[in-house]
């Protein structure tokens, strides 16, 4: 008879495998980059050391599993991997572009020639430090961590290597997704995800992160530390979509800030499938009048996964529009925690917000948790929250199984048309049916 041991937080190193040295062996290999990149690196990496890691008393990590959190056992990434496999599960989508990123390290590129044309710029983080310093240093991480996981969102900013950097000028509509891939290869390999997008002016663009594990070594452990930054400027139209399929043992981290200016439009939706622990936050700020962000996610949890989601809307100015929806369907001894706040602003007279979390419990033996809230300072405003968790419609899963379908299968198309409503909302029938696809391959998994 085996025992599980869980570390405590007396016994786990805040620092793992990122010590001083590490820092300075990655430093060593960022040395063609401009001082100012170092210098806030540098900045980052203090921050980091100096920060303790999450306890069990505080608030921004409520019902989270705070036993398994460690740096332990994880390194920077160095091993290499091909990158092609990462972009396989999107064959059938018509891209304006793509990047592929293996342990931090570009591997693969290709970018449509008329886009280059427009003015529209697809290149890495280390090009942009170089060529567009300006702007970099205007949008890269610009926003505070305001949701918990400023430690890691510090050693993120301190180590990491390359990432994307998509800018759209004014006026200009790219035709195809962006699509970005970053792959983790090497069992304890720690990556550090980056995408960045700044959309000027009436511009428009659709850009599709893909997260996930190299299949040389599908099973391996590792520490994935994403972020991305959206901007969409006065009028401008962005669609981000996320899918996160990072190993079952991988520990992963992912945040997300989005500012959105006036009359602008930002789509975010984001689906969670890897990963043993993953903790996603997502920040959005509402700076103008007009402005509209739409946030979804989708979540498929099963065995002893544990998707942590903290969520903030910022209403700062007056006749603004958020709207949340998140939906995670759970299995055998899964666990989610879903934490959102609406904050309006004193002058976000006219807000229009709405926020909601739906869970669907396929397991006596699966938890989900949830902590909508409200923090109003305005009194003309329109808010609504709320959180619900329901199983399967026992008549709809008998009308299916009285036509001969498989009660496995049953739950599976009633799932699927659970997650319909998000996908729904997709204006790309490639997108859609890429996502339902790596959904369809998780429930596949499991038979």
């Amino acid at each position: 008879m085996t025992e599980s041991v869980s570390i405590s937080s007396e016994t786990k190193s805040p620092l793992g495998g990122f010590t001083a040295e590490a820092f300075a062996a990655h430093l060593a290999m960022q040395k063609s980059a401009p001082s100012w990149w170092l210098e806030r690196k540098r900045a980052a990496y203090e921050k980091f050391a100096g920060l303790p890691l999450p306890k069990r008393t505080d608030e921004s990590w409520r019902f989270s599993n705070i036993g398994t959190l460690t740096l332990d056992g994880f390194a920077p990434a160095t091993a290499k991997a091909k990158g092609a496999e990462a972009i396989a599960a999107f064959a059938e989508v018509e891209r304006s572009g793509s990047l592929v990123f293996t342990n931090n390290v570009l591997t693969s590129r290709a970018v449509a020639k008329d886009l280059e044309a427009k003015g529209v710029i697809v290149i890495t983080l280390s090009e942009a430090a170089a060529k567009h310093a300006d702007l970099l240093k205007a949008h890269f991480m610009a926003q505070p961590q305001k949701l918990g996981s400023e430690k890691f969102a510090a050693l993120h900013a301190a180590f990491v290597g390359d990432g994307a950097f998509i800018y759209v000028p004014k006026n200009v509509e790219v035709p195809g997704p962006i699509l970005v891939s970053h792959l983790a290869s090497g069992s304890g390999a720690a990556v550090f995800p980056h995408t960045l997008v700044v959309l000027e002016e009436n511009a428009k663009a659709t850009v599709f992160d893909y997260f996930a594990s190299a299949v040389d070594n599908p099973q391996s452990a590792q520490l994935a530390i994403g972020a991305n930054d959206l901007y969409a400027a006065h009028g401008a139209q962005l669609t981000y979509v996320a899918a996160q399929n990072w190993s079952r043992e991988t520990l992963s981290f992912q945040f997300n800030s989005t500012i959105v200016r006036r009359d602008a439009r930002v789509q975010s939706l984001n689906l969670h499938l890897g990963a043993r622990q993953a903790r996603h936050e997502s920040l959005s700020q509402l700076q103008a009048p007009g402005a509209f962000s739409e946030m979804l996610a989708l979540t498929v949890a099963e065995q002893t996964q544990e998707f942590d989601q903290r969520t903030l809307q910022i209403h700062q100015a007056p006749n603004t529009k958020s709207d949340l929806l998140y939906k995670n369907a759970l299995r055998d001894q899964s666990r989610t925690i879903f934490s959102g706040l609406i904050v309006v602003d004193p002058d976000a007279q006219k807000t229009d917000a709405y926020q909601s979390n739906r869970n669907l419990m396929l397991s006596d033996d699966a938890e989900a948790n949830a902590l909508p809230g409200l923090e109003i300072l305005a009194n003309d405003v329109r808010c609504t929250h709320g959180a619900t968790t329901s199983r399967i419609d026992p008549e709809q899963e008998f009308y299916l199984q009285a036509r001969g379908i498989a009660k496995e299968e049953a739950d599976e198309l009633l799932t699927f048309g659970f997650f319909e409503e998000v996908l729904s909302l997709l204006e790309s029938q490639p997108l859609h049916d890429a996502l339902a696809s790596l959904i369809r391959e998780k429930f596949t998994a499991k038979k």
